[in-house]
């Protein structure tokens, strides 16, 4: 626990890249490898889930330290951390250290059984441990009690480390820690071992990313003067759904998330036509709620991915397709570093050529291992149509002129899109996000005129400053909460809105101040859907702040009836 401790100090104390590639790299070399997987696990972004809430943290923080209770809110608003607050305010709780145990023990023995113990119990083990440690593995272990542990490593970087440990290209370490998998000593193994695995069947590749164009960009002439030729560009439309890679391998279908969750049992649809593939064959594309012949809002898609039950009812009203873009293995060799002009057509052959077998009668041999329940399986002619309509080839935009591209992108919306996707002929598929080869030109976001009405304090640095904002719009002479923001701002506006607020709070509800309705901003947001869980009816999606309108007054700020204008149909 020590090391992993100080390993999580030299993170936390450094700003270069290097430094955190280096003390990663020393960690995994003397750590045993139990540990090392743990290790990868929080390095990489996964968390457990919490154990104790902070309340429970705090009251036995107070107890140890003998402090009130008001005492410690003080001390967390300058702070703004309660893992830090705890661990700084039990600095006069002198280490009296215990038998050395490692992370793997620590996490498997200590912490997990935690969580079916009576509270009681939970106190005494937490105040015993927390006696024998020292400060940051105090830290460390509050982080880890409550589920909040980040070690300030991009995934990137993480991988990057573990393959210099390893002797292994990045790209093998990258495809071997996506998805679900346990931390164990023999999955560290297989992690860092230089032939290829059983794991890695299952598995996607990481995904390639593309990088923003600049919203200026707006007109044929400026993305020439950026991308050059327009002949040098495959050109598709930017959808709006769930990027995932679909794989069929050892005889079973996966389909996997960008967020590197497991969804096939959400999409059986996809996953059982998808049987219907050659072993060794892994697509990239989008998932998405589509009827007729056009996509549906993200927000009709929401409703299959928060559903585990009644999968094939939900399947009959929300349909969807794969859209597929991208091929990436085919019979089982990889493709990715083969130019995107070959992949292109080998995507087209495979998908055009996915057998027609009946998948509305009773499957057999291998396809019946593989193929998931289909929602239409009891009606061959739906299934027949299901298969042709949901696995298909995203379009290519032909358009020769980038001026004839620029104007179609301004329909967009009108389209169900969000945009344009450009990437050159002859890129690989690379491993995250590189600019130059891949660029996502999206339209403008949606923007509306609000008023700030309420305020609270931010997270982290910014537990001090009131930053996260809550702006409403006008209906039937009253302020509507509509959405809630935090970014957008430079420093010295956050300065100066902290100070604007503090003096003009009419209310407080615990940290969040009602301020005086007088602050209008510009917010910007993608998309807007119908919600039954907010009191205005509506939600936006990534709202935040373009600009503080001073020059406009409180009065002439938009409407919700200009919101509900903006909305799309969710089906």
């Amino acid at each position: 626990m020590r090391a992993f401790a100080d390993l999580f100090a030299a993170l936390d104390g450094t700003t270069s890249t290097n430094a955190k590639v280096e003390a990663i790299v020393r960690y995994l070399a003397a750590a045993p490898a139990a540990d090392a997987a743990w290790a990868v696990f929080f390095l990489t972004g996964r968390r457990l889930k919490r154990l104790l809430p902070y309340r429970a943290i705090s009251d036995w923080t107070l107890a140890l330290a003998a402090l009130d209770d008001w005492m410690l809110g003080e001390c967390y608003a300058v702070v703004g951390d309660g893992a830090e607050t705890a661990t700084l305010i039990l600095d006069q709780i002198a280490t009296i250290p215990g038998e050395p145990r490692s992370l793997a023990e620590w996490v498997e023995g200590r912490i997990l059984p935690l969580r079916q113990a009576p509270p009681e119990v939970q106190q005494r083990l937490v105040i015993g441990w927390i006696r024998e440690l020292t400060r940051w593995e105090r830290f460390t272990l509050f982080k880890l009690l409550t589920g909040e542990l980040r070690l300030g490593v991009s995934q990137t970087l993480a991988v990057r480390a573990v393959a210099h440990a390893a002797s292994l290209p990045a790209t093998s370490i990258a495809a071997r820690i996506m998805g679900e998998w346990t931390p164990s000593a023999a999955w560290y193994a297989d992690v860092v071992s230089p032939g290829v695995t059983e794991a890695d069947r299952s598995r996607p590749y990481p995904f390639c990313l593309a990088s923003p164009i600049d919203n200026a960009v707006a007109d044929g002439a400026a993305i020439e003067a950026l991308l050059g030729p327009r002949a040098d560009w495959l050109v598709e439309w930017k959808w709006d759904g769930i990027r995932a890679q679909l794989l069929v391998r050892g005889g079973r279908v996966y389909l996997w998330s960008r967020g590197e969750e497991l969804i096939t049992d959400r999409f059986p649809e996809v996953a059982g036509i998808a049987a219907g593939f050659a072993d060794g064959t892994v697509l990239d594309g989008e998932i998405l709620a589509w009827r007729g012949e056009r996509p549906l809002a993200f927000a009709a898609l929401q409703q299959r991915i928060g559903r585990e039950r009644q999968v094939a009812r939900t399947a009959r009203d929300i349909p969807v397709v794969f859209m597929a873009y991208d091929i990436l293995e085919d019979a089982g060799v990889d493709l990715r570093q083969t130019p995107l002009i070959e992949r292109r057509a080998r995507l087209e052959a495979v998908v055009t050529h996915l057998p027609a077998a009946d998948l509305g009668a009773p499957a057999s041999g291998a396809a019946a291992a593989r193929a998931p329940l289909l929602p239409f399986e009891d009606d061959a002619a739906a299934a027949v149509g299901l298969r042709q309509q949901t696995i298909r080839l995203s379009p290519v935009v032909s358009d020769d002129a980038w001026a004839a591209l620029a104007a179609l992108r301004g329909e967009s919306r009108t389209r169900g899109v969000e945009g344009l996707m450009l990437k050159r002929l002859t890129s690989a598929y690379g491993v995250g996000r590189k600019r130059g080869d891949w660029w996502k030109w999206k339209i403008d976001p949606h923007t509306i005129d609000a008023v700030l009405i309420y305020a609270q304090p931010g997270s982290g640095k910014r537990a001090s400053l009131l930053t996260d904002y809550t702006f409403g719009v006008w209906h039937e002479g009253e302020l509507v909460p509509v959405a809630k923001a935090y970014s957008g701002l430079t420093n010295e506006e956050i300065l100066e809105m902290d100070r604007w607020i503090r003096r003009h709070t009419v209310e407080r509800f615990g940290p969040v101040r009602h301020v005086e309705p007088i602050h209008v901003f510009e917010l910007g947001f993608e998309a807007i859907a119908p919600s039954t869980r907010h009191r205005s009816g509506i939600a936006v999606r990534f709202p935040r702040m373009l600009r503080w309108r001073k020059d406009k007054p409180a009065s002439e700020a938009d409407t919700l009836a200009a919101l509900e204008a903006l909305m799309r149909p969710v089906s």
